[in-house]
């Protein structure tokens, strides 16, 4: 499984690089805090994986890491293949690049 850092992710969005960014947490922890990823929870995200390019770059996240690697798995089983999975998810994200962020 591909697998992208915060860093990278931080990199891509400053590049201001074409991907798309799929966070598969619940409603209720993207409410807290979040990417501006679009929404759709682990539960769904085969139901709702017309919402989910395969012409660019997709990155998957969660808030460790572990759904998001989940989903890549899930979805790989669907045929997709321009997917990585968010090292460490939006912790990372807090700890490397945004100590303000709210996390739970």
């Amino acid at each position: 499984m591909k697998e992208v850092t915060v860093q990278e992710l931080k990199s891509m969005m400053d590049r201001n690089e074409e991907f798309q960014l799929i966070d598969v947490r619940e409603s209720f922890e993207y409410e807290v805090s979040h990417l501006n990823g679009l929404n759709i929870p682990l539960s769904g995200v085969v139901i709702e994986a017309e919402k989910i390019s395969k012409d660019i770059p997709v990155i998957v996240q969660c808030r460790s890491g572990k759904r998001s690697a989940q989903a890549v798995m899930l979805l790989e089983q669907e045929g997709y293949t321009n997917l990585s999975n968010l090292k460490g998810g939006i912790l990372a994200w807090k700890e490397e690049i945004d100590p303000d962020m709210d996390v739970y």
